[in-house]
């Protein structure tokens, strides 16, 4: 079995666990939440495994590096961080509901990665900029804060239509009460926030490394600062204004479109980041 095999195994193992949470939620059968989670679990073992065996297959190649330089090696750690920080909140704060609204998030990112027609799961040869042991530190620690604001992003959805509904019998009442979602939703974005800035940080030492130069307002560079300022004023309007609740969560999905498109939106527009650009430049 090839690394492709097994992370394309793994994709269908995440629909089967976004399908059990979802039917727990919606249904009322707290039975499933139990086979979700393990379902999960199984998914995320699957992806962890997919993604050191393409390690090793690059290897094989004679093209060895960490599998996180073109989109779809993106897309694949993404679903599996977003997982990992989701299993480590359900296990801590026992919230299992939101499963329905995150394990759906992991489970997109890699469908997407293995179905679109414009991505490669080729294994290409790294361009002279990206073989640096940098490389490792700065996406992890991007897509760490990424994954947290993945999970921030659907608990503020969830906390949204939580206050909106005036409906007893909803499904979303069966989540925790608001305060308990306003309470995690700041957790997650100080944790997220965290890693976004020690990722500008040694993307930035990286630059420098790579172009002599640690800022070139590239679109990737830009657009993260401008994530960055977003979630900086949401902390600020939290601790200094004293703001809860829904303008939090507005703010919190506002800040997460910006890392989406920050992730894919500058993928369209000529710079450095580009993954469009990377893979048209080593392409042979």
């Amino acid at each position: 079995m090839n690394s492709s095999t097994l992370l394309s195994l793994s994709t269908f193992i995440y629909a089967f666990a976004a399908f059990f949470y979802v039917v727990a939620l919606i249904f009322e059968k707290p039975v499933l939440l139990k086979p979700g989670k393990w379902t999960a679990i199984a998914g995320c073992i699957g992806n962890a495994a997919g993604i050191g065996l393409r390690w090793i297959e690059s290897y094989k190649l004679g093209i060895g590096h960490a599998p996180l330089t073109n989109l779809y090696e993106s897309l694949i750690f993404f679903a599996l961080v977003i997982i990992i920080l989701y299993l480590i909140v359900e296990q801590k704060y026992k919230y299992n509901m939101l499963g329905a609204f995150v394990t759906p998030l992991a489970y997109f990112a890699m469908a997407y990665a293995s179905l679109s027609p414009n991505i490669s799961d080729r294994i290409q040869p790294l361009i002279p900029a990206l073989q640096s042991n940098w490389l490792i530190a700065h996406v992890v620690a991007c897509f760490i804060g990424y994954a947290a604001f993945a999970i921030s992003f659907g608990i503020s959805f969830v906390y949204l239509f939580k206050k909106n509904t005036q409906d007893s019998t909803s499904f979303f009442d069966r989540l925790p009460d608001s305060a308990i979602l306003d309470e995690l939703n700041h957790q997650m974005i100080i944790f997220g926030f965290l890693f976004l800035t020690v990722g500008i940080i040694t993307g930035a030492v990286w630059a420098n490394s790579a172009w002599g130069r640690y800022w070139g307002w590239d679109p990737k560079e830009t657009w993260s600062l401008i994530t960055w300022f977003i979630y900086a004023t949401l902390l600020h309007a939290r601790m200094m204004r004293g703001w809860t609740g829904k303008r939090i969560a507005m703010l919190s999905i506002i800040g997460f479109m910006g890392v989406m498109f920050t992730y894919f939106g500058v993928n369209y527009l000529p710079g450095l980041h580009s993954y469009g650009v990377l893979e048209k430049t080593i392409s042979p």
